[in-house]
Parts: structure tokens; sequence; C-alpha cells
């Protein structure tokens, strides 16, 4: 990592037993790929069920930066700065 930047990450309810019921996370991470990286290091449950094996995000699930969409930036690069909300929002399927 280059620069050590502050970030939350917002677990949805869905998702908050994975992490010992935090809504959000603050960790260090230049970019989206390493806040994730740090996810699987503090969290694995939560981070196997953003990303697969492959260490990809799941289809089903979508992550902002901010008010943006990481496909609309740069993906698992989209850089990072201090005070940058990451929240993860998985797909919701019904009828």
């Amino acid at each position: 990592m280059t620069r050590d930047t502050s970030v939350t990450i917002r677990v949805p309810a869905q998702l908050r037993a994975c992490c010992n019921g935090a809504s959000d996370l603050s960790m260090p991470a230049a970019d989206l790929r390493s806040a994730l990286e740090e996810l699987e290091r503090r969290f694995p449950s939560l981070y196997g069920n953003v990303c697969d094996e492959t260490g990809m995000v799941r289809r089903h699930v979508n992550i902002f930066v901010n008010a943006r969409h990481m496909r609309d930036r740069s993906g698992l690069d989209t850089p990072l700065e201090a005070g940058d909300v990451v929240t993860i929002l998985p797909a919701i399927s019904g009828g």
C-alpha cells in the first residue's frame, strides 16, 4: 500500500453477524482491492460473502464508493481517500 488512509466500510444488516454485529468498519486502504484484502484478514466470513474464491466481487453484490458504483469507476482498482465510504449492498430478490 502506497499511502495510509482510513475509510469506512458500511455493512448491510444481513451480513453484520459476520463482523460481530458492526454496521461500520474503519480500516486503512489505498484502493478498493486493498480494503477487501483487509476485510479478508479481519473478517474472513464477511469477505467470503462479498468476494468469490478468485477475489472478484460476487455478481449479486454491489459495492459503492461514496455514491458511485465501483463498476462506474476503476473497479477493484478504484483509489480511496481518507473519509471515503465503501458500501456493500447485496442484491435483493423476491416477489
